[in-house]
């Protein structure tokens, strides 16, 4: 999943407001900024292999460090803990949504990818298959992409108009970017420079949360 892992950001967004926009969009990801780069440093394996899962090309063959159960749910304590460090004031919930915004990255995996995702180290390996069906896939992250964000725009609304318009504009952004990954874009030809396109993706959509934030902030 990619663009649906956002959903939890936004809608974490609207729990616990101090928190950054682009630090959720980081806490969604922060398991996936971890795989690229252990991919890239040959510490976890992948390799790309045409129509692999539907239209996806990664058989994601190892990554008990990020995507094992165990790991991914303290990897989503551990940023929830750090990023509370930063403010004074509700850290309990400030943990509890950094976390949950983390680890729902592994549940939404769970919907979509083969049976990859290891239950213990590198065992007993789970996965729903989703990706299999691209056009019911797609439509469901879009979906809970947009679903996040409504429910930020709606319990959170901006105190000026330029913040709403930012907003819904970058959702837009994030679901063409969805669409066009999945059905148009060539896919690099190794595991290495799959996972430094996607790190980079990660980045620039993380700087235009910030964008956004800032836009949405009370003068």
């Amino acid at each position: 999943m990619f663009i649906g892992h956002y959903g939890p950001a936004f809608a974490a967004k609207a729990v616990v407001k101090t928190v950054p926009l682009w630090v959720l969009f980081v806490a969604a990801q922060w398991v996936d900024f971890l795989w690229t780069a252990f991919v890239i440093a040959g510490i976890e394996k992948a390799r790309i292999v045409e129509n692999f899962l539907g239209l996806s090309p990664l058989d994601l063959y190892y990554m008990p460090f990020t995507h094992g159960l165990p790991s991914a749910a303290l990897l989503s304590l551990f940023i929830g803990a750090v990023v509370s460090l930063a403010f004074k004031a509700d850290r309990v919930a400030i943990v509890l949504a950094v976390a949950a915004t983390a680890f729902s990255h592994w549940l939404l995996d769970l919907v979509v990818h083969a049976p990859d995702l290891p239950l213990i180290f590198d065992q007993m390996k789970v996965g729903m298959g989703l990706w299999a069906n691209p056009y019911v896939s797609v439509p469901l992250e879009i979906g809970l992409m947009f679903l996040g964000l409504w429910f930020y725009d709606r319990v959170a609304p901006s105190p000026r108009r330029s913040g709403t318009v930012a907003l819904w504009l970058f959702g837009f952004a994030m679901a063409g970017l969805q669409i066009h990954n999945t059905f148009l874009a060539e896919h690099p030809a190794s595991s290495s420079g799959f996972a430094a396109l996607a790190l980079a993706g990660y980045v620039v959509l993380t700087l235009l949360a910030g964008g956004v934030d800032y836009l949405r902030r009370a003068r």
